[in-house]
């Protein structure tokens, strides 16, 4: 069986409705997956002053949080993150960051990786926030796998980008257009189908 680790961040629920569809669609793919969100850094006092923030952060209180050992077990990763001036948000990169050891001991090589955004608006950083992740996955000497244009859903209304699927929330919460949520359940899909085939090409080397 192909594991696969889903990691996110998310403010206000958009990031974190692509996630669960992420998870979904590999478990349906026959994967085993972990549903993982990155530790907060912002501070009680900001999340407060925010409702959809403060909701979300409470609706999400029981989801694990990522840890390096995650990682390890992972033989492919999903990472979302929202777009922070068209860099990932701090939180995700704060993870990332933390990952030098496992790195040094090559235990991210090989590693299938794909990754997915949400903005606030159109044109918001989405293909440059998705751009700079790879950046990391390079260093990792993973395999980053793409949507491409691969599958007739990534020329739906609101699809179309082959970095990974990117959603617009207009600033609103859990607000996903449906076609977006089916982009991401092929991303997933597709991103099993390759580490599987890559797991068995390895076995059988």
């Amino acid at each position: 069986m192909t594991n696969v680790a889903v990691i996110y961040y998310s403010s206000t629920g958009n990031v974190h409705r692509l996630a669960q569809t992420a998870a979904d669609a590999a478990e349906k793919a026959g994967a085993e997956v972990r549903l993982r969100k990155v530790a907060e850094l912002a501070p009680e006092s900001a999340i407060a002053q925010n409702e959809s923030w403060a909701a979300h952060a409470a609706a999400t209180r029981n989801v694990p949080e990522a840890a390096l050992e995650d990682l390890e077990w992972a033989d492919a990763l999903l990472f979302g993150t929202p777009t922070r001036f068209g860099l990932p948000a701090a939180q995700l990169k704060q993870f990332l960051d933390t990952t030098g050891g496992i790195w040094y001991e090559g235990k991210l090589v090989d590693k299938v990786v794909s990754s997915f955004t949400s903005t606030a608006s159109d044109h918001g950083g989405q293909e440059s926030t998705l751009l700079a992740l790879n950046n990391t996955f390079y260093h990792w000497g993973a395999i980053i796998v793409p949507p491409g244009f691969a599958d007739p859903v990534q020329f739906e209304p609101a699809n179309g980008n082959p970095y990974g699927t990117s959603s617009i929330s207009g600033n609103q919460p859990d607000n996903v257009d449906p076609h977006n949520l089916a982009a991401i359940e092929f991303q997933a899909r597709r991103t099993v189908a390759v580490a599987s085939a890559l797991k068995r090409g390895f076995a059988s080397a």
